[in-house]
């Protein structure tokens, strides 16, 4: 099974401004985070524009099907943060329920957690 880390590519960390920037904190946090991916077994990565959580700029979902899922933001756009966040996805697909142990949280996810949503229910 795969675990997906889905990264919003607009994000715009405070200050973000056009004229100087050539590139979105989150299109530059998602160059990172795949660079960071690539080759691994189990974890993908993906871009969206937008999940819709600009109050905790760079923003990611780790996510899998039939695990618990996780938005994780408020980083800045360094390689330690991603190194975490691909870290934390490897342990997500290790896990039976998608719940890591905190003990095994990278430290540089540690305080960014925004939400936690249950597995969708399996039709019947």
């Amino acid at each position: 099974m795969t675990t997906w880390i889905t990264i919003c590519d607009t994000c715009k960390r405070e200050g973000w401004d056009q004229s100087e920037m050539e590139q979105t904190d989150g299109e530059e946090f998602a160059a990172l985070i795949e660079a960071t991916a690539t080759g691994l077994s189990g974890v993908k990565t993906r871009r969206v524009s937008c999940l819709m959580g600009c109050q905790n700029s760079c923003n990611v979902a780790v996510q899998a099907d039939g695990k618990l899922a996780y938005t994780i933001g408020s980083f800045e756009p360094t390689q330690d943060a991603a190194a975490g966040i691909v870290a934390y996805a490897m342990a997500h697909n290790q896990s039976e329920t998608g719940q890591v142990p905190y003990r095994e949280w990278p430290q540089a996810i540690k305080g960014h957690f925004v939400t936690r949503h249950p597995p969708l229910p399996k039709d019947t």
